[in-house]
């Protein structure tokens, strides 16, 4: 199985002398082309520094990072806004929608900064929405919809572009239980399609439904390949 995101020797400093923060420190990880793994780790631990290098809206300090076989580590902030838009998708603990957008508009907006025709943009939208059950909630707003519709709207909105990995911060942070398990099930049957799922999350009972476990602590990681019974050692 090909390798889809490659951390080799990653440091992540913030300031120097004594304001010198080491937020990532010497990080080697390797996710592979359709996994579905979770990040995990205490507060402070270095698991949002992390993700945000993966989702290219950070750079390291140093080392290489291998997207889809490119590095990344170091490029300018116009192509790293180009391979987020292309090869990443993104979904938040809060939703970030467009109020004044119905669902299917907010899923059709990255593929506009793709420039993706219009009319294979409403079909691409409706496609995604279908993918998550919303085919009936297509000309709804955000305000009229509950808090897992509109985090399925989230969803579909990041795979609209064919993301090579889907990357999910706290995406359930918001909901209650039942709804957690219901986009839990969503993200795993996208999984089960392919795509390649990464997860932060601070909750064991979300990190147990994903495959392969990662444990940070400290800006290191600690355990690369937990699985759901290892959790209880750890944390």
């Amino acid at each position: 199985m090909a390798n889809i995101i490659r951390l080799e020797d990653i440091f992540k400093i913030y300031g120097s002398g004594e304001t010198e923060v080491k937020a990532l420190w010497n990080v080697n990880l390797i996710i592979e082309e359709g996994e579905y793994c979770s990040i995990m780790g205490p507060s402070g631990s270095g698991k949002s520094t992390a993700m945000n290098i993966i989702g290219c809206l950070d750079r390291p300090t140093s080392g290489k990072y291998y997207l889809d076989n490119v590095d990344v580590a170091q490029m300018d902030d116009t192509q790293l806004a180009h391979i987020r838009n292309k090869k990443l998708g993104f979904v938040f603990q809060q939703f970030h929608l467009l109020q004044q957008l119905t669902a299917l508009e907010n899923v059709m907006l990255p593929m506009l900064y793709a420039n993706v025709a219009n009319t294979e943009r409403r079909d691409r939208g409706i496609e995604a929405l279908k993918r998550v059950g919303l085919e009936n909630r297509l000309n709804n707003k955000p305000n009229q919809l509950s808090g897992g519709q509109q985090q399925r709207v989230a969803i579909a909105r990041a795979i609209v572009n064919r993301p090579v990995v889907l990357l999910a911060d706290e995406p359930t942070g918001a909901l209650d239980s039942r709804t957690t398990q219901e986009v839990l099930d969503i993200f795993t049957e996208l999984n089960s399609t392919g795509i390649t799922v990464v997860m932060v999350t601070h909750e064991p009972e979300v990190a147990r439904q994903t495959r392969r476990i990662v444990w940070f602590r400290d800006g290191e990681v600690i355990h690369s390949n937990l699985t759901a019974d290892d959790l209880s050692v750890v944390s």
